[in-house]
């Protein structure tokens, strides 16, 4: 059995985390979860509905009044225990991952380092918030700025990285002084759930930071987005899914950050060094089976160096070794499920069909479900879907460009602008083009970007807010103005 492979038994959690008490039946029944890679079955989890749901955001907000009225030192205590806990339990928490997503354990143990590390970040940054006094217009008055926490929150969460993207909410939720009612992706619920079991042995209060399972995510979310009680929605996922809860959202008129899909440019000059780019893009793009929304989803190269790139892309990615994640020396684990396999599919087709050629790859792996070969494509233009639609997985097409400003037209040419990235040794073309992308986050000549003391977010249809960072914190505040009259001069 899967739970045989953990050191700490205890973190293997099968029902839904309400209230501080975990809920291992419901009036909706269970849904199953399989490994990824191996097609298993993993556990039978119940399934959350509207009455659960509603239990969470009571609990969450009777929780509230309590946490928030806490001192920020008592919150960073609190959320630092947690963050040591993750740290000390990283092993087990990386192979859950590995369990019910698919990436490999060392891709897995770096998730856990970076889930960690906004624990860390957001513990320190709770004593941090700090308000204004601002000069007044008459001299009986003084004006006054205060943060406050908003108040209950509800995340939505993805499968590609359960653990990174719930505390890079949670963290600066908690930090803030608010509660958090938690629905992961149906797909990837056992690593939140043991991330709610620390919570728990950390000393976060009951009710603070629930977990909601289940894969009727339509009726759940409908709760989470409608409440009352609910004042801010954050989400990470699709662009499409994006808008539904915005919509939804509008009605309560909740505060909303959303960090959507991206279709990101990766861009290599003439000048740019080749070792460093190749490495770069190797990263951005297959990094999680290139199940990443910053993943580079098209890479631009300069004519005079396409075939020379092209030929070394299609040689290193010849080499990568595909595998379950379980296994040592793994570099691409398989894809989540067979929808995924086979929008892949659909867009090498469409490619093909409109002259592009498969370097390398292109098929099904020979160890059949959800398996991948990393694939390189050339002769990709802006017209294929591959070009023009999020890919989400290991495939990576190339598209020449002739000139600085064709590469950035062609760069900015969507309708998402989450992450680009760019290759070059000349200093005045970095910046100018830095600038000029439409993208809320740009690596240069690097293809990792992500971090906890950077802005994660993007601009156009890739959201809304920043996560991360100490500008993270204030998606989770309000600003309230004070205005104190009749004070008397001295005399």
């Amino acid at each position: 059995m899967s739970v045989e492979l953990l050191k700490d038994r205890g973190l293997w959690r099968t029902g839904a985390l309400i209230d501080g008490t975990w809920i291992t039946e419901t009036a909706h029944g269970i849904y199953t979860l399989n490994n990824p890679a191996t097609g298993e079955l993993l556990v039978e989890l119940p399934i959350c509905k509207e009455a659960e749901a509603e239990a969470a955001i009571e609990a969450a907000d009777r929780a509230f009044r309590t946490w928030s009225q806490t001192t920020a030192k008592h919150r960073y205590e609190v959320i630092n225990r947690w963050y040591q806990l993750v740290v000390e339990h990283k092993d087990d928490l990386a192979t859950l991952i590995t369990l019910e997503e698919g990436k490999p354990l060392s891709e897995a143990r770096g998730e856990i380092d970076y889930a960690a590390s906004f624990l860390q970040w957001f513990a320190e940054e709770a004593k941090r918030v700090r308000g204004d006094v601002i000069p007044a217009t008459k001299p009986s008055q003084r004006i006054l700025a205060l943060k406050q926490p908003i108040g209950v929150c509800a995340a939505i969460t993805p499968w590609n990285f359960p653990a990174a993207m719930i505390t890079r909410k949670a963290g600066p939720a908690l930090a803030a002084g608010c509660s958090m009612v938690v629905k992961p992706a149906s797909q990837t619920p056992l690593t939140a759930l043991a991330l709610g079991e620390l919570a728990l042995r950390a000393g976060v209060p009951a009710g603070l930071f629930s977990v909601l399972t289940g894969n009727a995510t339509r009726a759940t979310g409908g709760v989470l987005t409608s409440h009352k009680l609910v004042r801010k929605i954050t989400f990470t996922g699709s662009t499409e899914v994006g808008r539904i809860l915005l919509e939804q959202s509008a009605s309560t008129i909740k505060k909303c950050s959303m960090e959507l899909g991206g279709n990101a440019p990766l861009i290599v000059f003439e000048d740019a060094d080749l070792d460093a780019a190749v490495e770069g893009i190797l990263v951005a793009k297959f990094r999680n089976s290139g199940q990443s929304c910053i993943a580079a989803n098209r890479v631009l190269v300069h004519d005079s160096i396409y075939e020379q790139l092209a030929e070394r892309l299609a040689a290193r990615s010849a080499e990568l070794r595909v595998g379950n994640g379980l296994q040592e020396g793994t570099q691409i684990g398989p894809m989540i499920d067979e929808a995924a396999v086979a929008k892949v599919e659909q867009h090498l087709r469409d490619a093909i069909s409109g002259g592009a050629r498969v370097l390398v790859g292109g098929r099904r792996h020979d160890l059949g479900g959800a398996f991948f070969e990393p694939t390189v494509v050339a002769d990709v233009n802006l017209g294929m879907t591959i070009a023009r639609e999020e890919t989400f997985g290991p495939v990576m097409p190339l598209l020449r460009f002739a000139d600085d400003a064709e590469a950035i037209a062609m760069a900015n040419d969507t309708d998402f602008g989450l992450a680009a990235y760019l290759f070059s040794r000349d200093a005045q073309r970095v910046w100018r083009t830095a600038e000029a992308l439409e993208a809320g986050m740009v690596g240069i000549n690097t293809g990792l970007i992500s971090s906890e003391v950077a802005p994660f977010g993007g601009v156009k249809q890739s959201g809304l807010g920043r996560e991360g960072s100490q500008y993270g914190i204030d998606e989770y505040l309000e600003i309230k103005y004070l205005c104190w009259d009749g004070l008397q001069p001295a005399d």
